[in-house]
């Protein structure tokens, strides 16, 4: 008999197990929860800062001119014909109407920096619309282009560091023999002077230290080299004695490597040269005269400090101003960036676009998909379902389960050596890629579709044979329509990895530029193409600083694709799903 005793302690034992296993289970629910936290947070992280760099591609700058499309210029044969047309100077064109926004600018020099506010490779479509069109010949025709690349990021704050401040004390501009002369009623550039003599007194220190160095390799050297030397010093003397006699002069001069100091009075753009100690007046050099219509209110005006020198910037400060002039007199509009979505790669980067990679992608996925889902599927039936089991077969299963693990770039070197060099299909072209990505998706596509053959219950072949049908009519009218859902959606994640795929595309030669946009027919299977993913490594890799938002957009538009290429197989696999 059992001691009446023991019960309350052989209860608690008990008790105190199924309190630790409840204690286990929910610290393995909280461990499960938080690994999905924080598998979600880096993924919301990482696709953020994807969308927050690719901001800037979504919108463009565009310069809107009234262009003059005379004879002479876009007709020069006089007949309206196709020929004349194309041997037209557009490019001239354009600049004669920004020459037209700015007629004081004729140094060569400055035409060159004003020149390059726009790309020249614009002036083709101002020749496509002419063409289209030819009666705007001798007319006034408003075209619009985007903005250069350098100048776009500087209006979206991405190019240089850049202040401003408004003021509303009168400041008043005359013109003597030295420039222009800007002098306020109150201290307004006392600021920026003490910034300045920061700068010029750490020039003073830098220049005495390499001086100091200079004297002592003086006092260790002999003959001729003790002369060079002694020269060195010398100029180093006068360099400091020039930088002295500015700190202890009436005003301070503003030089290249220094921040720039930009006033927008009335319309006009004055860069200033020199700043006086009190901080009540500067002098500066006039870059854009003010309009003949501005506001004669002399107590309204804007000082800009870009802190980037204009010595280490990539754009001049007179291309910033003009920049600022043109949006001003709403030249400069922001708007969608079309160009992004409509146009093929570039090397300008305000022309690039992924519409070519878009449709390089569309076309190898169709041959991808053609040639991988019925071999895969038809390979994965078989294997299941009517190959016997020998050791042929287990071999093959074997090789196929390695191959499902077999890096990528294995398969680009196999498509280069083998479809290219040996079969002679084109390079760099839809064709070739997808042949060789269907060869990457079979494994997976096979493995997938075994698993959803065999997650079939076998009462389903039992009852369909035990009513007469055969083995074929069993797989083909039963098994495989319940595991339709399962195939699909192995057969669409194994094509969501194919459109990520770059490696295997860059061994076979889908790395090449392409300016062109393919076709999507028959044709574009053998064109010259290139996809998403190897779109993105070419900007990535680019010098350009533009095309780094670009390719950030072109990861969310890959994204977007492989977002929806997985949301149909969940849809498929919920609307074809049956339960038994």
């Amino acid at each position: 008999m059992t001691d009446i005793s023991t019960r309350p302690t052989q209860q608690s034992v008990v008790e105190a197990r199924l309190a630790r296993r409840y204690r286990s289970e929910a610290r393995f629910r909280a461990a499960g929860l938080g690994a999905i936290f924080i598998a979600v947070t880096i993924l919301v992280i990482l696709v953020g800062s994807i969308g927050h760099q690719s901001l800037p591609a979504y919108t463009v700058n565009e310069l809107r001119l009234n262009v003059e499309l005379s004879e002479d210029l876009v007709d020069p044969l006089g007949d309206a014909s196709e020929d004349s047309i194309r041997a037209g100077s557009f490019t001239r064109v354009l600049q004669n109407a920004m020459r037209e926004e700015f007629p004081d600018v004729s140094n060569r020099r400055e035409l060159r920096e004003l020149f390059q506010l726009f790309n020249s490779l614009n002036a083709p479509q101002l020749m496509n619309e002419v063409l289209e069109d030819p009666n705007l010949i001798g007319q006034q025709h408003a075209f619009r282009m985007p903005l250069a690349d350098d100048l776009d990021l500087y209006l979206k704050g991405r190019l240089v560091e850049e202040t401003s401040a408004r003021f509303n004390t009168p400041l008043d501009i005359t013109s003597d023999g030295r420039g222009v002369l800007l002098r306020a009623q109150d201290p307004v550039f006392t600021d920026r002077l003490s910034s300045l003599r920061i700068t010029i007194e750490n020039d003073i220190t830098a220049e005495q230290a390499a001086r100091d160095r200079l004297v002592e390799q003086q006092a260790l050297a002999q003959d001729e080299e003790a002369e060079d030397l002694g020269v060195q010093v010398s100029f180093a003397d006068r360099r400091i004695s020039a930088l002295q006699a500015q700190l202890d002069g009436d005003e301070l001069t503003l030089r290249d490597d220094m921040p720039s100091l930009i006033v927008e009075s009335r319309g006009g753009f004055y860069k200033l040269t020199t700043v006086s100690i009190d901080g009540l007046a500067a002098r500066a050099e006039q870059v854009v005269p003010p309009l003949t219509d501005a506001n004669t209110d002399r107590s309204n005006w804007v000082l800009r400090i870009v802190e980037t020198p204009e010595a280490r910037g990539r754009a001049s400060d007179n291309q910033l101003i003009w920049t600022r002039a043109l949006v001003e007199r709403n030249i400069i509009r922001t708007t969608f960036n079309g160009y992004f979505f409509n146009n093929a790669d570039s090397r300008e980067p305000e022309l690039a676009g992924v519409r070519g990679a878009l449709f390089g992608s569309i076309l190898t996925l169709i041959i991808t998909v053609i040639l991988s889902v019925p071999v895969g599927v038809s390979a994965a039936i078989y294997l299941e379902e009517f190959a016997p089991k020998n050791p042929i077969t287990d071999m093959i299963e074997v090789n196929i389960n390695n191959l499902a693990a077999v890096p990528s770039i294995v398969f680009g070197i196999l498509g280069l050596s083998v479809f290219i060099t040996l079969f002679g299909l084109p390079r760099s072209a839809p064709l070739t890629a997808g042949v060789v990505l269907s060869l990457m998706t079979l494994p997976t596509i096979i493995i997938a579709t075994r698993a959803a053959l065999k997650a079939v219950p076998p009462s389903i072949r039992q009852a369909a044979m035990g009513v007469g049908a055969s083995s074929t009519q069993t797989v083909f009218h039963h098994v495989l329509p319940l595991a339709a859902p399962g195939i699909l959606t192995g057969a669409i994640i194994g094509i969501s990895r194919a459109l990520g795929e770059t490696a295997p595309l860059l061994m076979i030669g889908m790395v090449a530029f392409i300016a062109d946009v393919p076709s999507l027919s028959l044709e574009g299977m053998t064109e010259p193409a290139t996809v998403l993913p190897v779109q993105v490594f070419l900007w990535y890799d680019a010098a350009e600083r533009a095309f780094q938002p670009r390719a950030a957009a072109a990861i969310m538009v890959l994204l977007f694709l492989i977002i929806s290429f997985n949301a149909l197989a969940i849809y498929l696999r919920h609307k074809f799903e049956r339960r038994w």
